[in-house]
């Protein structure tokens, strides 16, 4: 008898210490859970106060928050360097915002080949602990941001960058073709956008315009800017002047300004119901990883949703001491751009966050059943509160480029030779205007001259950048 006793009694301390170690493990893991659920900032929170300092003309403290010892081990490191990029051209320093870019457009490249597979090692986390390969638009515009850069300090590799802007979205299209010709093959961690973009023939013919060597390509160029962007104001008037080999007037030569206009577009955290198409994508993540079912009744998930600014700007317009020479019309709208794709890619972002949650709520029940938890209310009690708080540490992948413009927008001026002053005038409601901003520019005969600048809103950020070609 005494021996029985004694024995349960042992049994009961070895119970009773494998409880408490147990719980104190899932205390610790919850606590550490609950910390991290807030005390962490999202990309979201850091590209506000970032775009903050840029929209109030601080380049200085930007440049500051997007210093690369900062952010050199963070998941966002790479969508820092890119807005790290814009700041550094719009502070004039051309030849730095190149170098920037291509090292982010090389790695995106890289990561841009990574497999559907590699998508389920975010199931146990979310999709910010994946490397950034960057937005479908983002990867065009990279290579917007590489010509312009060029253009200011160089202009040597405008006409290449100009190509890949446009061999880099052909190859999307591309992609986008074979998914709809094989339906069931393995699904592409993007979904392509499907309009030819204008703005690499547009800039490959602006630099290229000066040579008469080079008109065939330049007439070409202009054909395929007004193929691929009708709507564009000046298409008519550039193919028309192209196709008869015309630069300039004698004694005159061509200024093109180019801005960047408006607050661009982020990605802030939403709440959505999953769709029927969601679901059956999820269907086939939960299927490949070959663990989990789709139950009947999924519950509304964070997805990141792209937004566009109000805008208080139209237009800059252009004018000299004589009076209006023209305003700049848009060449690429990119929140557009951003919105649409985000569209197109709600589904299956909506379906990566349903098998997730499915996955970690699998991922517990396993657990409770290896460890036999029903004997213990208590220890089931905290696996439940666990997996909740494990759930709730799940955030909507905000990361983005976030010191993109609203729009660029371009326009042609023909003016006589010789140093010309231009006034540049943020256009806003009807009758208001922003704070305009003067630009030295010396005109040559039978050369291009391109001036660009920032308008994020009523005024200029940063320098004002002129470049001549001889």
């Amino acid at each position: 008898m005494t021996y029985v006793t004694c024995n349960h009694s042992l049994k009961m301390c070895h119970r009773k210490r494998t409880w408490e170690r147990y719980a104190c493990s899932l205390k610790l893991c919850l606590l550490f859970v609950l910390i991290i659920v807030s005390g962490c900032a999202t990309h979201a929170d850091k590209a506000t106060a970032l775009r903050s300092s840029f929209y109030s003309g601080n380049i200085s403290a930007a440049l500051a928050q997007t210093d690369p010892a900062k952010n050199k081990k963070s998941h966002d490191a790479d969508v820092v360097s890119l807005d790290r990029a814009i700041l550094q051209l719009t502070a004039g320093n051309a030849a730095e915002a190149e170098q920037t870019l291509r090292v982010v457009r090389d790695r995106f490249d890289k990561l841009e080949q990574r497999s559907y597979a590699d998508k389920a090692k975010a199931l146990l986390t979310d999709d910010r602990q994946l490397n950034y390969a960057g937005e479908e638009y983002e990867r065009i515009l990279i290579r917007v941001m590489l010509a312009l850069s060029n253009l200011m300090h160089s202009g040597g590799d405008v006409p290449a960058y100009a190509l890949q802007i446009t061999s880099k979205q052909q190859e999307f299209l591309q992609a986008s073709k074979q998914v709809k010709e094989n339906p069931n093959q393995q699904p592409i961690d993007y979904t392509p956008l499907t309009k030819q973009l204008a703005i690499g023939s547009y800039l490959r013919a602006a630099v290229l315009e000066s040579s008469p060597l080079d008109y065939d390509d330049v007439s070409r160029c202009r054909v395929q800017v007004a193929n691929w962007q009708p709507d564009f104001r000046d298409a008519k008037i550039d193919l028309a002047r192209a196709e008869t080999g015309r630069h300039s007037s004698p004694g005159h030569g061509v200024v093109y300004v180019i801005s960047l206009v408006g607050e661009g577009p982020y990605k802030e955290e939403a709440v959505e119901a999953p769709t029927t198409v969601s679901l059956l994508i999820a269907d086939r993540i939960l299927s490949a990883i070959g663990k989990y079912e789709l139950p009947p009744t999924v519950a509304p998930v964070r997805v990141p949703r792209v937004v566009r600014p109000h805008q208080t700007l139209d237009s800059i317009e252009v004018s000299d001491g004589q009076g209006p020479l023209g305003s700049t019309t848009t060449i690429m709208h990119v929140s557009n751009l951003a919105i649409e794709q985000n569209r197109l890619e709600k589904d299956q972002i909506i379906a990566r966050a349903v098998a997730r949650r499915i996955a970690k709520k699998g991922a517990v029940y396993a657990m409770k059943d290896g460890l036999n938890v029903e004997k213990s209310p208590e220890l089931d009690l905290l696996f439940t509160v666990a997996g909740v708080a494990w759930e709730a540490t799940e955030r909507a992948d905000t990361r983005c480029w976030s010191l993109l413009p609203d729009r660029i927008q371009v326009l042609r001026l023909e003016l006589p030779a010789g140093p010309q002053v231009l006034k540049l005038t943020p256009k806003k409601l009807p009758g208001v205007n922003g704070v305009p901003v003067a630009v030295d520019v010396n005109v040559e005969n039978g050369r291009t001259s391109f001036v660009l600048g920032s308008f994020p809103t009523d005024r200029a950020i940063g320098e004002v950048q002129v470049k001549t070609y001889h």
